[in-house]
């Protein structure tokens, strides 16, 4: 998908491009960082000075192999590159971000319209694809897009890892009627299953249910189902 909108973004004032002395965190409507790495700088500063007037804590990087040196310490959020780059491109940049798995969503910058760069920015993982010139307003919808894609699968990964908790804080005959609920098994199938008395499945059933912070059965395999431990 193509973006272009023509206006003004090429305002050079300085701006300090160093990252503040505080986390995203400590940004009014920071909801994750912005990482923006181009070559060109007054480009890069005018898109920095965009980002932080939006209240969204940023920092660039004027190659991508700098950026990659830093990835594995900085906190997740929206990586906007530019494509061509003297040394490693953009869209090697983020073919080895997502390679890597990094909590980073990528945005391509080009200097042209083409279908093919397009096409394999896409597939190398690129959330967007915007051409140059364009306003800072579109790239600052595109960003807060990105950092709400990663603030949501931040969130599902947090929501399985809490319930994989529960589930190792279950006791070995409580996991064995866990696995049986999720089979479709009654008390009554349980107890013969264990050899023990459908009372006792009661108990184990009650305890389950309560560690693993089920509103009902419906929930507890929707939970279950999407751990992976069924």
């Amino acid at each position: 998908m193509f973006r272009r909108v023509y206006g003004n973004l090429n305002n050079t004032d300085m701006v300090n491009e160093n990252p503040p002395p505080f986390g995203p965190s400590s940004w009014p409507d920071a909801a994750g960082e912005v990482y923006v790495v181009e070559d060109d700088a007054a480009l890069r500063r005018s898109i920095l000075r965009a980002i932080r007037a939006a209240k969204l804590a940023a920092r660039t990087y004027e190659r991508a192999a700098d950026f990659l040196e830093d990835a594995p310490h900085l906190p997740g959020g929206c990586l906007v590159t530019d494509f061509s780059m003297p040394g490693m491109d953009g869209l090697e940049l983020i073919r080895r971000v997502r390679a890597a798995r990094m909590p980073f969503s990528p945005i391509l910058i080009t200097g042209h319209a083409d279908v093919r760069l397009a096409v394999e920015a896409m597939k190398a993982g690129a959330a967007d694809f915007i051409e140059k010139p364009f306003e800072s307003e579109l790239i600052l919808r595109l960003v807060r897009a990105c950092l709400e894609e990663n603030d949501e699968a931040v969130d599902a990964n947090a929501k399985v890892v809490r319930v994989r908790r529960r589930l190792e804080s279950l006791t070995a005959r409580e996991r064995q009627v866990l696995e049986l609920i999720i089979a479709g098994s009654s008390n009554k199938q349980i107890a013969a299953a264990l050899a023990i008395s459908p009372r006792t499945v009661e108990i184990y059933r009650a305890n389950v249910m309560s560690k693993m912070r089920a509103d009902s059965l419906s929930d507890l395999v929707r939970m279950t189902l999407a751990a992976g431990a069924a």
